[in-house]
Parts: structure tokens; C-alpha cells; sequence
């Protein structure tokens, strides 16, 4: 730690995120019963392995962007990034090369706009909105121009879906999700790496004047965002043997809702890499959930729409429960340093 920095309370942090998520988890067990009561059938083993299926690629892309949003930033690319991957790296393998070859490609194109991202934000002071909406559009038009036709064929029952996405019934790529997340945790919460992002995130000025540098990390937890998007294409790809050529709009919204919603804070410094999965998998139940419910009750409603409204609701619930979290802790803040210079 440099010029006196203080390490920060990783017990009492740890204890305070784990009663965040005890409590989304009850909320997600309470959507669960609701959904099964209403639909029997949405319990059954196929909609089981489709949600996990469904969830991976999400789940990876929240926990990567976790790492931007600690810093205070947004990474609206990822979406495009994942898909432009997956196209990108499925032409390469229409056209000849071996499929394993495809797994190393897309994590390379998503670690390369990760690291264009961080360098527009650290070094050239472009705001992470702007920046990454540019990325976004630049990286959907790109691979289309590259692709050159409508869609991409991935091959069905190899090796590669077994080991990415399902494997006779088991839904594999949830052991991937958890295995991420690990080491996802491991670099947020055990490695200079996540104390430093937190730290940026918390208040960038005084890290810099630390003696930190601050734009290394920036541009570390962006390239950490854009490896997570090329390792979802991956899944992606072995889930949906048909990739669409210059899509993913949306997908990017889903997965940093599911950040939000699992206790990361909007404004930066505090993270939650379990809450990051455990939103993405409660957005995953509301959606699957909300076809089975519509299907039973004959409803003439479009149950995409209907996860927009509830997916709106809950976000803005979360960010605003988050905000008034700071303001009290704020306001705690400078009641004691009230009371300190009284006494």
C-alpha cells in the first residue's frame, strides 16, 4: 500500500454484501414459487437447462462489467462486442479454421475493444457513455462489413457445445458462470487489482494523489469488460448455433441491469460480484417466467415487453435504494466529524 493508504475492512465489506444478497436471493426464491404456482411447468427440466443456458453468456458479461462500473464508468459495447465476436470468429470457421481455434479469437477481438474502450476513457478523457456508445455502433458496423452475409453457423452436438453449454441435460455453462465468478472475486476482492478499482471508483482525485495510477486501472478493469464479452460469445455461440450478423442492442442493458439489481452501486466503490450473478439469473426467471405465465392464462401481451416494464421497475428501485444509501452514509459522515470537532 502506498503514502499510508488504509486496507480497506474486507471482513466487515464481505459481511455486508453477503446480508445484499440473502436478501435478493429471498427476493428471486420468492419469484421462483410465484412462477411455479401460477405455471407448473416452469420448473420442468427443460426450462431448467434453457434458463442456464440463456443465463451464461449474460452472467459473464455482468461480472465483467462489474469491474468497469466499480470505477464509477459504464461499458455500453459489450452487447455488440459479444455477438461481433462470435460472428467474426464463426466466419473464420465457415471459411476452414479449425472450430477450437474460434474460442482464442474471441477472446482476443473482445480483449481489443476492451483495451480501445479503457484508452478512450483513461488517456483520452472521452466520458464512458460516449466512448463506448462509439464502440458500440463502430464494433456492430465492422463486423458486419467483415461478415459480410446475414448470419453465421455454429455446428451442433461436437465437443464444443458439450463443454460450453450442455452436456447430455447439464447445463454446463452455469459451472462455467460459477468458475468465472470466482476468479472474478479473486481479482476484486483479494488483488490490488479490485482494491484499486474500488478505490477509483470511491474517489478517483484522492487515489491519483495517492501516487496510484489511476488510468492504469481504468484501462485494466475495460480490458477485464471486453475479455468477459469475447468469453461470452463463446457460450453464445455454443448455445445458439445461429448467430445473427450485426445484432446485440439490448444484451448489454440486460446484463448491467442484473449488475445493478445485485448491490454493485452505480455511482462507483462498491461492488458485488455474487449480486452481479444473482441479477442476471433473476432477470433470466422474470423472463422465462412471464412466457409461462402468459401462456397459461391465454394473455394477449408480449412478454418481452412486459420484462421491459418489470426490468425498468426494478432497476430504477435498485439505483434509488443505493442512492439514498450514500446520502445517509454521507450524511453519518459528516454528523461525526460534527460531534469530532465539537469535542
Amino acid at each position: 500500500m502506498k503514502n499510508g493508504e488504509k486496507k480497506p475492512n474486507i471482513l466487515a465489506s464481505i459481511a455486508k454484501k453477503g446480508m445484499q444478497n440473502m436478501i435478493i436471493i429471498a427476493a428471486l426464491a420468492v419469484l421462483v414459487l410465484i412462477f411455479w404456482a401460477l405455471n407448473p411447468n416452469f420448473l420442468n427440466k427443460f426450462n431448467i437447462v434453457s434458463m442456464a443456458q440463456s443465463l451464461a453468456p449474460y452472467a459473464i458479461m455482468g461480472l465483467g462489467v462489474t469491474f468497469v462500473i466499480a470505477t464509477g464508468g459504464i461499458d455500453l459495447s459489450i452487447g455488440t462486442t459479444c455477438i461481433a465476436s462470435a460472428v467474426i470468429a464463426g466466419k473464420l470457421y465457415m471459411n476452414g479454421m479449425p472450430l477450437g481455434y474460434t474460442i482464442p479469437v474471441m477472446i482476443a477481438i473482445g480483449a481489443f475493444i476492451g483495451l480501445v474502450n479503457g484508452l478512450l476513457v483513461a488517456k483520452l478523457k472521452i466520458p464512458a457513455f460516449i466512448a463506448t456508445l462509439g464502440t458500440m455502433m463502430f464494433g456492430r458496423g465492422l463486423s458486419a462489413i467483415i461478415v459480410s452475409i446475414p448470419n453465421i453457423f455454429f455446428p451442433n452436438g461436437t465437443w464444443f457445445n458439450k463443454v460450453f453449454s450442455n452436456y447430455n441435460g447439464v447445463p454446463v455453462g452455469f459451472l462455467w458462470v460459477i468458475l468465472f465468478a470466482l476468479i472474478c472475486m479473486y481479482l476484486m476482492y483479494k488483488c490490488k487489482i479490485g482494491r484499486y478499482i474500488l478505490s477509483i471508483g470511491s474517489n478517483e482525485e484522492a487515489t491519483r494523489l495517492s501516487g496510484i495510477n489511476t488510468d492504469k486501472y481504468k484501462i485494466i478493469a475495460y480490458t477485464i469488460s471486453g475479455i468477459s464479452t469475447g468469453i461470452a460469445a463463446i457460450f453464445w455461440a455454443a448455445s445458439f448455433a445461429t448467430v445473427a450478423t450485426a445484432t446485440g442492442n439490448g444484451m448489454e442493458l440486460d446484463a448491467i441491469a442484473g449488475v445493478y439489481i445485485g448491490g454493485t452501486s452505480a455511482a462507483g466503490g462498491v461492488a458485488s460480484i455474487a449480486g452481479s450473478v444473482i441479477g442476471n439469473i433473476m432477470l433470466v426467471v422474470i423472463r422465462s417466467g412471464l412466457n409461462f405465465v402468459l401462456a397459461r392464462f391465454n394473455l394477449n401481451l408480449n412478454s418481452t415487453y412486459v420484462t421491459y416494464v418489470l426490468t425498468g421497475i426494478i432497476v430504477v428501485v435498485a439505483v434509488l435504494m443505493d442512492v439514498i444509501k450514500n446520502k445517509n452514509a454521507s450524511k453519518i459522515k459528516i454528523d461525526k466529524k460534527k460531534k469530532e470537532i465539537k469535542k
